[in-house]
């Protein structure tokens, strides 16, 4: 899903030349001041003129781009475009979405488990997202369910429409409620009630032949079961290790209620967290336990029989810490079903259902034993009672008092004032537990066949979810480990920001390092590597534009007699570097950017200073800059200037940067890099369009004079860092297959969202959200991608 392709204009070099000489020649009246002054309070207004300035558009504000959006804030967004003002919705409190009357409609897709660095990271094979997508966000991953998230959001009550159920007629509530339409109205078997393979693999239980469960054990279990076979109940509890979340405890009672197996776990890894409050698993518990995990596999195949019925509550989670596959199994969080979608707590169903009281607060923790057999009981209960009648008897206060309780009085769901409105509404993607008519709700095995039922509705609905998924098939199937896998990803990131540097005289250190190519941009750090003979370094820069820049102007440079050598990385990460950044040149984000770097005289007087070499103060040393040829607004030849490295850098400030930028076109806004506290020498200058940028471009000989040297902004905006957090380099690789793999996978998945795109009727707002992955070991961001399609 995107939007039309954006082109990046560019005048002629001889006809930019011209418009920055005739503007620079120029005199700014009191007038054109006045006008240049309102035009960036507006900041991101459109154009006055032209049938463009009427156009429904999305923006980020400025303010909030380098600020990641949560769940919440998207549907902000999402409720203000689908019902705006007249809705009684407030405009969102992070982005701008301009003549939203005449927004058609709106579409979002979510792609599961993609994260921003993946798409930076196959950014190449990602041509329709990366171009046809003007704004961008970081995402926060969500803990909950994304799709239940947007329809169950909730929105301001609305004068003369009622949208909640009747409370006067329970017949009424039970004609759509969930449990009547996956269940029936009639008392049938326990087999009925036996998740299918589908549901299975729809809800991430461990299923044999899917990526990402390929070590794990299968139980000796029949091909089918009956109405007769035995249930058993079963809970785990886990802490958490190195390698995420291991087993601690599991606990098995059978069908009546006799507790069969309670073993202690000791995981192989180093746990971080006991989890204690929830577990009740403690160091002193685990000290003396030898009992391994591949112990309690062996017992409980030993103990189940051939036509066993597992039930748990979440048993994915239980399965999954046991690395063990069975096929037949009974979930009683999906069994007494939400209407929301979420999911009834084990010890609320217990207090409501059984009217007994588990993990209560004066209780270290749950005991998994206790929660075995409420499962237990609770699906017995279900199986004895029959759908109807559970919801008959506990709809008050289970489902009717629940729901009232965890919903503001004065708001209803979105999807519910949608629906009441008359709005099309329309979910494709895995199934899911979503409150909204069946017709508008399709069930899809695969991306492909989400894009073909889309296309092929006879009109577009005036709001749609559609849910990607293959995606995150893939990415467990490539890269079982997943934790390392982002972490490779986030290494060949953060290559494109390094640069190698050498060799340096005797004594040199990353200090001084440091401090001579912070003089092209923020340096996030510095290694030193000694050789036998010589000193060396690596540079890791914050931007891309720092290392662009270090090896197109200090590449040969004379530090105290030693010619130093900058260049990038040789690895096989790097070898389409020059092309990438060459596509980020031209991102619809950086069109209009530039940026720059203010020198001091230091760059470019000859200045007496102190340096240490050999370990010895020598007075008076200067390093000499070779000539550098200009390129894309890089230094031009025949400097012969000196660079003094002991000396602070040369503070910009904003009014300075637009009074010299001014004077190829109206600056709209300047983003200066610093720390709070801190000077910098370092901004991201906006213009309000690309042909003033490539004004500043081509007079780079006369900036330089000015002490200013410039290039073409590479990093997008809403990145305060090209790699968001410190991220320990990883000596794992993949193979080239894999890589090759991915980057298949990724152009398939761009495709797809383009054929989407075109579908799209003009004036829908498309939003694409990487959900990003969460894990133990902290959130890696997902990105939000919006834009409003306009006529081709």
């Amino acid at each position: 899903m995107c939007v039309n392709i954006i082109g990046w204009n560019m005048e002629s070099s001889t006809v930019a030349k011209c418009k920055a000489k005739k503007r620079k020649n120029s005199t700014h009246t009191a007038q054109e001041e006045a006008k240049r002054l309102k035009t960036e309070q507006r900041d991101d207004e459109v154009p006055q003129c032209g049938p463009a300035s009427c156009l429904p558009r999305v923006s980020v504000l400025p303010d909030r781009l380098q600020q990641p959006i949560a769940l919440d804030e998207l549907t902000e967004l999402l409720q203000y475009a689908a019902l705006g003002k007249t809705g009684g919705i407030k405009k969102p409190s992070w982005c701008r979405l301009r003549h939203h009357r005449k927004v058609k409609g709106v579409n979002v897709v979510i792609v599961e488990d993609l994260t921003q660095n993946h798409f930076y990271k196959h950014y190449l094979c990602l041509q329709h997202l990366r171009t046809s997508y003007t704004s961008r966000v970081t995402f926060t991953p969500s803990s909950v369910d994304v799709v239940s998230g947007i329809f169950s959001s909730q929105v301001p009550k609305q004068d003369g429409l009622s949208v909640s159920k009747p409370d006067e007629e329970l017949q009424e509530a039970m004609k759509n409620h969930p449990i009547i339409t996956v269940f029936g109205t009639e008392r049938r078997g326990l087999t009925a009630y036996v998740l299918t393979e589908k549901e299975m693999i729809k809800n991430n239980y461990p299923v044999k032949g899917m990526p990402g469960f390929e070590e794990f054990l299968c139980t000796d279990c029949a091909d089918c079961v009956t109405d007769s076979s035995p249930l058993f109940g079963i809970d785990c509890e886990m802490c958490v290790t190195e390698d995420g979340k291991e087993l601690t405890r599991v606990s098995l009672v059978d069908g009546d209620g006799k507790c069969l197996m309670d073993e202690l776990v000791k995981p192989p890894n180093h746990i971080l967290n006991y989890c204690t409050k929830f577990s009740g698993i403690t160091p002193a518990m685990l000290q003396p336990i030898t009992t391994t995990l591949q112990d309690v596999q062996e017992m409980l195949i030993r103990i189940l029989p051939h036509d066993a019925v597992l039930v748990g509550h979440s048993l994915e989670h239980d399965l999954i810490a046991l690395k063990l596959i069975h096929k037949h199994v009974i979930d009683t969080s999906l069994l007494y079903k939400r209407e929301c979608g979420g999911r009834f707590k084990l010890k609320v169903l217990t207090g409501i259902i059984l009217k007994r009281k588990i993990q209560t607060e004066d209780m270290l923790g749950h005991h998994p034993t206790e929660d075995a057999l409420a499962a237990l009981e609770l699906a017995q209960y279900f199986i004895r009672t029959g759908p109807r009648q559970v919801l008959e008897i506990h709809w008050k206060a289970l489902w009717r008092e629940t729901e009232t309780r965890e919903e503001p009085s004065e708001s209803h769901r979105f999807s519910d004032v949608l629906q009441a409105l008359g709005r099309s509404v329309a979910f494709l993607g895995k199934d899911s537990d979503i409150a909204l008519k069946e017709s508008s709700h399709k069930q899809c095995n695969s991306d492909k066949e989400v894009l073909k039922s889309f296309r092929n509705l006879k009109t577009r609905p005036s709001f749609s979810v559609l849910q990607f998924s293959t995606l995150s098939n893939h990415l467990k199937s490539y890269f079982p480990h997943q934790e390392r896998h982002h972490q490779m990803t986030c290494s060949r990131l953060q290559d494109m920001c390094v640069v190698l540097a050498g060799p340096f005289p005797s004594g040199f250190s990353d200090g001084d390092v440091k401090q001579l190519f912070s003089f092209c941009g923020a340096v996030r750090k510095v290694k030193m590597l000694n050789t036998v003979v010589r000193v060396h370094a690596e540079i890791e820069f914050e931007l891309l534009e720092g290392a662009m820049l270090a090896v197109k102007t200090l590449n040969g440079l004379d530090v105290l007699g030693q010619t130093i050598k900058v260049q990038r990385p040789v690895c096989e990460s790097m070898l389409d570097l020059d092309v990438t950044l060459e596509a980020l040149m031209g991102d619809p984000l950086n069109a209009s950017h530039l940026y720059a770097v203010k020198m001091n005289h230091s760059m470019t007087e000859c200045i007496s200073t102190s340096t240490k070499v050999n370990g010895h103060v020598s007075d008076a040393e200067r390093l000499d800059v070779t000539p550098v040829k200009t390129v894309n607004g890089l230094p031009p030849a025949k400097i012969n200037k000196w660079l003094h490295l002991n000396t602070s850098k040369s503070e910009l400030s904003e009014e300075s940067v637009k009074e010299t930028f001014g004077h190829f076109g109206t600056v709209k806004r300047v983003i200066v890099s610093a720390k709070p506290k801190e000077s910098t020498g370092h901004a991201r200058i906006v213009f309000v369009n690309s042909e003033d940028r490539r004004a500043a471009l081509n007079s780079s000989e006369d900036l330089w004079k000015k002490k200013y040297l410039i290039c073409p902004s590479l990093t997008p905006v809403h990145l305060p860092s090209w790699v968001g957090a410190e991220n320990k380099k990883t000596t794992h690789s993949h193979s080239s297959a894999q890589e090759q793999q991915m980057d298949v996978v990724m152009r398939k998945l761009d495709r797809c969202l383009q054929k989407l795109f075109t579908s799209l009727p003009a004036g829908t707002l498309s939003v694409v959200v990487l959900l990003g992955h969460a894990s133990t070991n902290g959130h890696l961001p997902g990105l939000c991608l919006m834009e409003v399609k306009q006529d081709c």
